[in-house]
């Protein structure tokens, strides 16, 4: 495995708490991120994904300001370090799984969910990217524009998740995602990516969005934007973050935004 940066070296494995630890909760409430009340505040969750494969990056991503939620990609080296690091730090976990393209000409990565194969190779797919590392509330797509859409492979998924107690986070890479329809019929505690922060690779372009997100937020309460650790979105995060309560919004984790699904009777 290649070195980790001396600062998220330092940060002990130690802390992240055991996937099998005594508890009632859920998995998804168990390792979330507790957040105090605020009342009448606009809250905003900001989640990074793509995490793990670039250290350095990772490593500055760990170091903003918590709570954010950190996605990291589960073919990534080094991952029991770097989540440790991630969770001493303040921050919420999610794995961030690969997920089938529209396009045969991308590469999501190994060991990808891929429609049309055999169940029994799917849930061997699935089942290998969860193992990889421990304390995350849930995951959320890797690309999948064709994956998300199809119905089979995600009650598949969602199926999986419900077992072991975790939510899913629909990024949205496709406007005809199956997700949250998957997720209501087998009872997956769920939520849906708003914006996307950097589309546009820029500073500019992504303080325009982060202002899209405070928007948003305070028209309808609350707002998920996924972003990814790359210099612009470092660059405009840090000063963002440092200044969104001030202006009255609540920083928050992703489990925070998410209700419970209504048993199924």
């Amino acid at each position: 495995m290649a070195a980790l940066p001396k600062d998220v070296e330092k940060m002990p494995a130690a802390a992240m708490p055991s996937a099998t630890a005594v508890g009632s909760l859920p998995a998804w409430k168990r390792f979330a991120v507790a957040v105090p009340a605020a009342a009448g505040r606009p809250r905003l969750a900001i989640v990074i994904d793509d995490l793990g494969v670039d250290k350095p990056r990772t490593a500055r991503t760990i170091r903003l300001r918590p709570p954010l939620t950190l996605s990291f990609l589960t073919y990534a080296s080094g991952l029991k370090e770097l989540t440790a690091a991630a969770h001493v730090a303040g921050h919420e976990l999610m794995m961030h799984i690969p997920m089938e393209p529209g396009s045969p000409d991308v590469d999501p990565g190994p060991n990808v969910l891929l429609t049309g194969i055999p169940r029994n190779e799917l849930q061997a797919s699935l089942k290998w990217n969860l193992d990889q590392f421990e304390g995350y509330v849930g995951i959320n797509n890797h690309m999948g524009s064709r994956f998300t859409a199809d119905i089979a492979g995600m009650l598949v998924v969602m199926e999986e998740l419900k077992k072991r107690n975790l939510l899913f986070l629909d990024s949205i890479t496709a406007f005809n995602s199956t997700a949250g329809k998957a997720a209501h019929q087998v009872g997956v505690p769920f939520a849906r990516r708003n914006i996307f922060l950097d589309h546009d690779d820029s500073v500019a372009a992504i303080k325009k969005q982060l202002a899209e997100v405070e928007r948003l937020a305070r028209r309808s309460g609350s707002a998920v934007a996924i972003g990814h650790p790359r210099e612009a979105t470092l660059q405009a995060l840090i000063p963002w973050l440092s200044e969104v309560e001030g202006r009255g919004f609540q920083l928050v984790p992703v489990s925070a935004l998410i209700r419970p699904p209504a048993p199924r009777g």
